[in-house]
């Protein structure tokens, strides 16, 4: 498959290198269980493997790819796309070749690879798996699909395709000032209306910070993942 704004050589555009990436947890050869993981902005790859600490269990490999600058695009998340490009197309290759590498290189498939991202890193793997419907199952923390409205009938969106069930979550916090509550729950629904298996979780009270509660869903996920129950 040729990664989105890729080439078919596997290589991906600038301005993000996926071959630049921090690797954690269980080594290749002793993963049954797999998250890729996106940063956020102004933050490092280094750092969302650490923020992933209290959900580290035996058979599990972390791998972060890093942005450019830190920053996986550098407009707002609903700006028109074409102003986060060529950003936008790079990122969703590094995530397709990431994908790609963690099934080859560790041996770990597609639907026991969790891929996870907040806020900006959220954005991105919302827009990627939005585009490309498989088995991942999906964390979305604190963000949301791209463009100046969230449409799953957009035309960048597979049609044909659908998540026939595969799970996803959304998660938020009420009092997030950087991310609208409104847009989360357009994201939430579209990822139904793509057939989905949807978690939305909204957190009163709670800003632009990852709760409790999420890394329960994530352990829990993991843990079923590691032992074959998913």
């Amino acid at each position: 498959m040729t990664p989105p704004g890729g080439r078919d050589d596997g290589s991906v555009p600038g301005p993000h290198d996926p071959d630049s990436f921090v690797a954690a947890g269980a080594p290749r050869g002793a993963a049954r269980a797999a998250v890729v993981a996106l940063h956020g902005r102004g933050a490092t790859a280094q750092g969302i493997v650490n923020l992933l600490d209290p959900v580290y269990r035996h058979g599990v490999a972390f791998v972060a790819p890093r942005a450019d600058r830190s920053r996986w695009y550098p407009g707002a998340a609903d700006d028109p796309l074409e102003r986060n490009e060529p950003h936008l197309s790079s990122a969703l290759g590094v995530v397709e070749t990431v994908l790609d590498r963690v099934a080859s290189d560790f041996g770990v498939p597609r639907e026991r690879t969790v891929l996870l991202g907040f806020s900006q890193g959220a954005c991105v793997a919302a827009e990627y798996v939005a585009r490309n419907p498989g088995p991942s199952p999906v964390v979305l923390l604190s963000g949301t699909l791209l463009g100046p409205s969230v449409d799953a009938g957009a035309d960048r969106y597979v049609g044909e395709k659908s998540f026939d069930g595969t799970p996803v979550f959304v998660g938020y916090g009420a009092e997030d000032a950087r991310v609208d509550a409104g847009r989360v729950r357009d994201t939430a629904n579209a990822f139904r209306s793509l057939g989905a298996d949807v978690t939305e979780r909204r957190y009163e009270g709670v800003g632009h910070e990852v709760t409790d509660d999420e890394f329960d869903y994530v352990d829990a996920l993991l843990a079923e993942l590691v032992d074959g129950k998913r």
